[in-house]
């Protein structure tokens, strides 16, 4: 069914603002197609393949929307690109930076070097919290404790940075 009607599905995501991609939309859905498991019969191949087409153009839109949205917040936060200069932030962001993350460092080793040792394992590495407490040898409400505790310093660390 999807050989004998692919020039129809192709002009069909043309149409719908597939434009170049046509083709590579028609090969994605006919790996979709040929990959699904067969389940039961299908009474109408021909609108299920159309179906199936239309929800991977609007899967395409909407990916294409959320690109464009990053793009345009990232533009925002960083400002417009200028031809011929560095997107690298300035110098004295990278410095302001590295003196904050410092900071933010010498506040966590403050709590403790397990508290410091737990945020990081949890927050920075993403080990689950039980795996945490076990390569600590502490409880599971230990980890839980200690990461409540890096967290408030942490948070009141940033505001003080937002009162300057």
């Amino acid at each position: 069914m999807f050989l004998a009607n692919r020039p129809q599905l192709l002009r069909f995501l043309a149409a719908r603002g597939a434009g170049d991609a046509a083709e590579d939309v028609l090969q994605d859905l006919w790996m979709k197609v040929a990959a699904a498991p067969p389940t039961r019969p299908i009474a109408a191949p021909l609108a299920y393949l159309y179906r199936a087409a239309d929800t991977l153009m609007i899967d395409r839109y909407r990916a294409e929307r959320a690109q464009r949205r990053r793009e345009d917040a990232w533009g925002d936060a960083t400002g417009p690109a200028t031809p011929g200069q560095s997107d690298d932030p300035a110098g004295e962001r990278v410095l302001i930076a590295r003196e904050r993350a410092a900071e933010a460092q010498g506040v966590l080793q403050s709590l403790g070097d397990r508290v410091a040792r737990v945020f990081r394992r949890h927050r920075l590495d993403g080990v689950a919290q039980r795996d945490v407490a076990q390569e600590n040898g502490v409880s599971l409400s230990t980890v839980e404790s200690d990461l409540r505790k890096a967290s408030r310093a942490l948070i009141d660390l940033k505001e003080q940075w937002d009162e300057v």
